[in-house]
């Protein structure tokens, strides 16, 4: 017997929900960047599976076929995320590092600050006589 078996029903509904929608994102967005966001899908499976394994355990189906069904989808829930574990880290190492913001301000300060150091790419600006403001008029 499971203490407030209606909630944690309704709460796994909730996460099954909310697995179907990150599959629907994770699948969306995984067409447009050809499949570099693979940890999402399996997260976003691994999310359904348990919430589906949950439900079935939940509502103590007659068949003992049943309950293990549901321990079976908790262990492939298990096997997806562990999964989504590993493809997030090896994407996270395969990344090109990029300079944080605070490195690279500090790299310009210390090439403006070195003695005959210019800003690659920096333009000198000086202003047209041309666009000279004209006096102002007077309102008569």
């Amino acid at each position: 017997m499971v203490a407030g078996r209606k909630y944690w029903i309704v709460i796994w509904y909730g996460i099954l929900f909310l697995g179907l929608l990150g599959l629907w994102a994770s699948v969306y967005w995984g067409r447009r960047t050809h499949w570099k966001n693979s940890e999402e899908v399996l997260r976003a499976l691994g999310t359904i599976l348990v919430s589906v394994g949950m439900l079935i355990l939940l509502y103590r189906p007659a068949l003992p076929i049943w309950e293990t069904a549901g321990q079976v989808l908790l262990v492939y829930a298990l096997i997806c995320f562990i999964g989504a574990f590993i493809l997030g880290r090896r994407a996270e190492r395969e990344r090109p590092t990029r300079p944080s913001i605070e490195q690279a301000a500090l790299q310009l300060i210390d090439s403006t600050t070195q003695p005959g150091s210019r800003i690659s790419g920096a333009t000198t600006v000086s202003p047209d006589p041309s666009s000279q403001a004209a006096p102002p008029h007077s309102a008569t």
